[in-house]
């Protein structure tokens, strides 16, 4: 279900609270299993007095990710943790929501078909059918679900049952313009990502590239996060931005936008799939 570095039998990732001993019961744990290890990082934070591990590593002999798991669950019970434990190689199997926009979504596609990320992309969600003939060029599943008031609640259930039988890990929201309800964020906490421009607050509704050149920005900008109740306000994955300057028209504008929206939501993608990233409260710990 994740990703580790080349090499990389298992990843394994956990949060705790911060107390000494942690490390070398980890590390013992891994010296009994006969496994090395080829990455590791760890973060404590002073302000929630939590840490947080990620470690990639190799096991000599065959091994199971569930009887490493297992085996593992009495040092998590001693400490206290959070933890999940899986095969390197095993793919995440991601669904993708997307409206008329496609950029990102075309992103996506191209990067997973290279292998640049290691995902499984069972099925592609549209309240628009506009997605429908790149999703086919690609050989994937393509689900049109039209969203109006009064169907709002039976097309969120029926995204529930799909993410259900495609045995789906994450949902991405690659520019799906409806806001979902409280309940459906809920019932995704942490499994879903959404990306929106940076010109939040100050540029909401509609057109906010316009708006934005109206205004002469010199930033353009863009935010991957975890999907909560609070519009716009879950945990931030990633973030970045490009300079532009008087010389952009609208379009140029639109453009720039689109390109850093689709890079920083397939870094955010990357690093959830590959169990980079870790919940803390309401910010996140990106171990890159």
């Amino acid at each position: 279900m994740s990703h580790g570095p080349t090499g990389a039998d298992f990843v394994l990732t956990l949060s705790c609270p911060d107390r000494p001993g942690i490390v070398h019961a980890v590390s013992g744990f891994l010296v009994e299993c006969g496994a090395n290890i080829v990455e590791s990082q760890q973060f404590g934070d002073r302000l929630s007095d939590r840490f947080f591990m990620r470690i990639a590593f190799v096991t000599e002999a065959a091994a199971d990710a569930a009887d490493l798991r297992e085996g593992f669950g009495r040092v998590a019970e001693a400490y206290a943790m959070q933890f999940e434990l899986w095969s390197a190689s095993a793919p995440y199997r991601t669904l993708i929501m997307v409206s008329k926009h496609l950029h990102c979504l075309n992103d996506l596609l191209f990067r997973a078909s290279t292998g640049a990320l290691q995902v499984e992309i069972p099925a592609i969600v549209s309240n628009h059918p506009d997605a429908g003939e790149l999703a086919r060029s690609y050989g994937i599943e393509f689900h049109h679900v039209p969203v109006t008031p009064g169907t709002k609640a039976e097309a969120e259930e029926r995204l529930l049952q799909l993410v259900a039988d495609t045995g789906t890990h994450l949902v991405v929201l690659a520019r799906y313009m409806q806001v979902l309800s409280d309940d459906l964020c809920r019932r995704l906490s942490g499994r879903a990502i959404n990306i929106h421009h940076s010109f939040l607050p100050s540029f909401k509704g509609a057109r906010p590239y316009h708006q934005a050149f109206d205004r002469g920005v010199k930033l353009v900008g863009a935010t991957a996060h975890y999907v909560t109740g609070d519009l716009d306000e879950g945990p931030i994955i990633e973030q970045d931005v490009i300079r532009v300057d008087h010389g952009y028209d609208q379009d140029q504008l639109v453009s720039a936008g689109r390109d850093v929206e689709a890079q920083v939501l397939s870094r955010a993608v990357r690093w959830h799939s590959e169990s980079r990233v870790l919940l803390n409260g309401e910010r996140t710990v990106v171990f890159r």
